[in-house]
């Protein structure tokens, strides 16, 4: 009680709390608003019919928004797909790149703005396709079909979406943690009630005489349990883990003329990108599929066949580790830059032991984080396909809480904690955990750190 006590014992740290849960049930209360002039209900289980699973896992990562086709319906994805966008364009357009690397927080704010823009447009095109989806299956599910309809369901998914993302934002700057991680954090936790109780019903059919042959087997099923307890241990232990590299300071007399030398670390996360490669890579991937499963383009339903995991497991896995590894590498060279923290190093007299200062310590960082971010890639596939691995042993089951969602609550769940515990120890308060600390992405040891000051 003590440590909950000394929770709310800051004001700073009381106002930022409450800020945020304030926001995030506005946004479940914003879940449960439909779309006016759409039947939620028929518009589901066509949707369901035609789209099968898949239609089941994009409405995980909503929220249940999309079931229930509410103004939120489009989540968090026209942002995130924005992002991605204007990142990749920074490769190949001076501009971009100049405003990423060389203009500091300035430019940062100026992509941000060019990211709303973008999101604003993507958010319309996608709104209206779907409001042209819900038409396309009858006049049980929109009464009054027409342009009108389609250009307000686009203008109502549009603001939805434009609101969530102020949400998100909002979060991030004025409340604790990384706002749209948490969103989606919410999202799959409130569904985890019903997936508790997919999973019960589970067990309960394996085990009843009369489904046998029917029900899944009880051995997988127990698999499947020790499995994700195994990925929850797993993603506890890496989520805390990183490689200190040592940072030794020139040496300085001080007022009795006596020389010292200080010695520091620079702590690197093994997974330095956090959750945001898995979420990104299901953003891509869900998007098309999507699409596909309600369009009439045979070749476009066939390359996006390879991209769900129900029917062609292997070539999904493939694919999946691939973009997860191109996220991991893409995310950790926007919040790292080597050059700069080099840079940062050799203005206040730092450098690491044998390494000289300037560009090599910069290749040496960079040698080092592309080692830590290969395997933080790998952890982060691993851990998001074994559970869909076991549950391909089970036909005909379909149950979305597996790896990525365990990931995606636990890392953020991680990673808020370690936020709160900064906080507490700012303000010198006792730190929020019994035992230990709670290691955050930027410790007081390191001197570069995190140059963007962006959540990971």
């Amino acid at each position: 009680m003590d440590k909950l006590k000394n929770l709310f014992s800051s004001p700073e740290l009381r106002k930022r709390l409450l800020f945020t849960l304030a926001l995030l049930f506005v946004y479940r209360v914003g879940v449960h608003v439909s779309v006016p002039g759409v039947n939620a209900a028929a518009l589901t289980a066509a949707l369901q019919k035609n789209a099968g699973g898949l239609f089941d896992v994009v409405d995980l990562f909503s929220g249940g928004a999309l079931k229930k086709f509410s103004v939120f319906a489009l989540g968090i994805t026209p942002y995130i797909t924005a992002s991605i966008v204007l990142q990749l364009m920074g490769a190949v357009v001076p501009r971009l790149d100049e405003l990423q690397k060389k203009e500091g927080e300035a430019g940062r704010e100026k992509i941000n703005q060019w990211t709303r823009y973008l999101t604003v447009g993507l958010s319309f095109v996608q709104g209206f396709g779907i409001a042209s989806l819900a038409q396309s299956q009858g006049v049980d599910v929109v009464a009054n079909q027409g342009m009108g309809f389609k250009l307000m369901c686009g203008f109502s998914l549009t603001v939805g979406s434009i609101f969530i993302m102020w949400i998100g934002e909002q979060i991030t700057e004025r409340g604790v943690g990384n706002g749209i991680s948490l969103l989606i954090f919410a999202g799959i936790v409130a569904g985890l009630p019903q997936g508790l109780w997919t999973l019960g019903h589970m067990f309960k059919d394996s085990l009843n005489p009369a489904m046998t042959g029917k029900g899944p087997v009880t051995g997988i099923l127990l698999l499947l349990v020790a499995a994700m307890i195994v990925v929850l241990l797993v993603v506890v232990l890496v989520e805390s883990a990183y490689r200190r590299l040592p940072i030794h300071y020139a040496r300085r007399a001080d007022s009795a003329g006596m020389s010292s030398q200080k010695s520091s670390f620079m702590p690197l996360k093994v997974n330095t990108a956090g959750v945001m490669p898995v979420i990104f890579a299901g953003s891509v991937i869900f998007f098309p599929a999507t699409i596909a499963s309600f369009t009439k383009w045979e070749w476009l339903a066939k390359a996006s066949g390879y991209l769900n995991y129900q029917s062609n497991f292997w070539s999904y896995t493939v694919i999946f580790t691939a973009m997860t590894v191109f996220f991991s590498f893409f995310y950790t060279s926007i919040i790292f830059n080597p050059d700069e923290t080099a840079d940062n190093m050799k203005k206040s007299g730092g450098y690491i032991p044998g390494i000289r200062p300037g560009k090599e310590t910069s290749i040496y960082l960079d040698g080092i984080l592309s080692k830590l971010t290969f395997a933080g890639a790998i952890y982060l596939a691993v851990v998001s396909i074994v559970p869909l691995l076991i549950l391909s042993g089970i036909p005909g089951i379909n149950f979305y809480y597996g790896g990525t969602s365990l990931l995606i609550v636990v890392a953020v769940a991680l990673d808020t904690v370690s936020q709160i515990e900064a906080y507490q120890v700012m303000n010198r308060y006792d730190g929020f955990m019994e035992t230990g600390r709670v290691r955050g992405r930027r410790p007081s040891g390191n001197p570069g750190g995190n140059p963007s000051g962006r959540p990971a």
